[in-house]
């Protein structure tokens, strides 16, 4: 297949073009700078010019691809209501020009906010629904297409895609621990999260691509449940630094954006995606990794 991917070079999106060109696919990659074209360049990948602000280079992308993986998003913490318009106008815009085609359309979502109080499952349906819900409900979005001749799934991500290099939630954790020499968790510690390795959610997308059907949700999660107290101590070892808690209402100070996300239960069942596309993930875990260095050494910073 010839796929096309929004965030290319981004976490998740460089480990999945690896994972797509080692399987023999070919890759259309999504390219917002001159150092991007570049690295995508330098993979054997095909660079796009355009952001998802440029609604003409998505319909080129679109043309030019067998399947269309989308990870991009704005992440404007400090604007979200710009972050959900720009990703309900890209998907719309996709999801308009593959329609009646039948290629695969895979969608990015995160764990929060689905459910409360257990696990997410892949039969729980996005309560957001609309332009003006999280993420302009462009999950439930693209599900609807699967009924005009779209192969459309989503793919909901641990909230820690993990491993050397990885610029994400834990990676704030450790720069929160380093700032205040103590590396910390909210409460009692018991909230929890899920976690998955970087090539293991890269290869659930190729898999996706090639094996689920319509309408599908795939969950990118190798471990369902780790409580946030234990990945506080496993920062702590790593950096040779005390534990502590830290109490709700300091949260934000201590953490910054972090803290939100760190002081609540974001865990997902895989379950049902094992079974359905054959997905076995077998990288190292996200204990593993912050316990080996991979967010505390110097090359890691």
């Amino acid at each position: 297949m010839r796929v096309f991917i929004t965030g290319a070079t981004g976490w998740i999106g460089s480990g999945t073009v690896d994972e797509l060109l080692a399987s023999g696919h070919q890759v259309i990659g999504l390219a917002r700078s001159e150092e991007s074209s570049r690295a995508l360049l330098a993979k054997g990948a095909t660079a796009l010019t355009g952001d998802l602000d440029d609604l003409d280079s998505l319909r080129r992308g679109v043309a030019m691809s067998d399947a269309v993986v989308h990870l991009a998003n704005k992440h404007d913490w400090g604007n979200p209501d710009e972050s959900d318009r720009a990703e309900r106008a890209a998907v719309e815009t996709m999801l308009t020009e593959l329609a009646g085609s039948d290629r695969p359309f895979a969608i990015a979502n995160g764990l929060s906010e689905i459910v409360e109080g257990r696990s997410v499952l892949e039969t729980d349906a996005s309560p957001a629904h609309g332009p003006a819900s999280d993420r302009g409900g462009s999950e439930n979005l693209a599900l609807e297409y699967a009924d005009r001749g779209v192969r459309s799934m989503a793919t909901r991500f641990a909230p820690s895609v993990h491993g050397a290099g990885d610029w994400g939630f834990v990676t704030w954790l450790v720069a929160a621990a380093r700032k205040h020499g103590v590396s910390g968790y909210i409460g009692d510690g018991t909230t929890s999260w899920s976690a998955v390795h970087r090539t293991d959610a890269a290869r659930l997308i190729r898999l996706g691509l090639e094996l689920a059907p319509a309408g599908s949700r795939l969950h990118a999660v190798a471990e369902e449940s780790i409580p946030t107290r234990v990945i506080a101590e496993a920062i702590s070892g790593a950096l040779d630094i005390p534990v502590a808690s830290i109490e709700p209402d300091d949260a934000d100070e201590h953490f910054g954006v972090v803290g939100h996300f760190f002081s609540q239960s974001m865990t997902g069942s895989s379950e049902i995606t094992r079974s359905l596309v054959g997905w076995d993930p077998d990288g190292p875990t996200l204990l593993e990794d912050i316990r080996s260095g991979a967010y505390t050494t110097e090359t890691a910073k």
